[in-house]
């Protein structure tokens, strides 16, 4: 029977030549230090943009994130699982739901509130025990917003520290929904046509704006 956790599927595409290929880059000596370099590959040489938005499958599959070369959190997750399970180390995608507080404010806007629901992170098998890793913001956001870079060693969760460098709040776990061998992305995209109607349409104010060029604007909080 084939373990799941290391089976290609539509979204989380393991077998594309693309994501084979990012997984052998990134090769190591040994399973913890290959996870570790795919973690960081993932975190920093994908931009996170959460203002373009494509819930289609085609949108949200990992490969698409090697195409795009940015993301969100959930195809970031995605891709950061898929080029694990290349790499025959065990993976999955898990989801919470997080009070933001340090999102732009057109982002605000959009949303209606500071709460992300289904902010994806990657379940990752190492020495008999899964890891959280969340390899959502890249190291030239955080710089900008004065954010604590997520670092993962393999050995402990990494998941979004509670507080920014200056001692503000930033982000907040609300709910827990649990990992999964695929993404439930019909699940996803229902949910947030619920919760997040002016994010999905046509005339969202995120369409067109550059997320870098408002958090650059922004910056850290007082």
């Amino acid at each position: 029977m084939q373990n799941p956790t290391l089976s290609p599927t539509a979204l989380i595409d393991s077998d594309h030549p693309d994501v084979q290929a990012f997984a052998r880059r990134h090769l190591r000596d040994n399973t913890k230090d290959t996870a570790v370099a795919l973690y960081y590959a993932v975190r920093d040489g994908f931009r996170y943009d959460p203002y373009r938005l494509d819930l289609s499958p085609a949108g949200m599959r990992a490969s698409s994130v090697l195409a795009q070369g940015y993301g969100w959190c959930v195809p970031k997750a995605a891709l950061l699982a898929a080029a694990c399970r290349a790499a025959g180390i065990p993976a999955r995608v898990g989801y919470a739901d997080v009070r933001n507080h340090m999102s732009t404010e057109r982002m605000r806007r959009t949303m209606d509130g500071d709460v992300f629901i289904w902010h994806g992170y990657t379940d990752i098998q190492l020495d008999g025990a899964w890891r959280k890793a969340t390899p959502a913001f890249n190291i030239e956001l955080c710089e900008r917003f004065g954010l604590l870079p997520l670092e993962f060693d393999g050995t402990q969760d990494s998941i979004y520290h509670p507080y920014d460098r200056a001692g503000n709040r930033h982000m907040e776990y609300i709910r827990q929904r649990g990992a999964f061998d695929d993404m439930p992305l019909e699940q996803i995209a229902a949910d947030f046509r619920r919760t997040y109607p002016r994010w999905l349409e046509q005339a969202s104010p995120l369409r067109g704006a550059d997320f870098m060029n408002d958090v650059a604007r922004e910056g850290p909080p007082d």
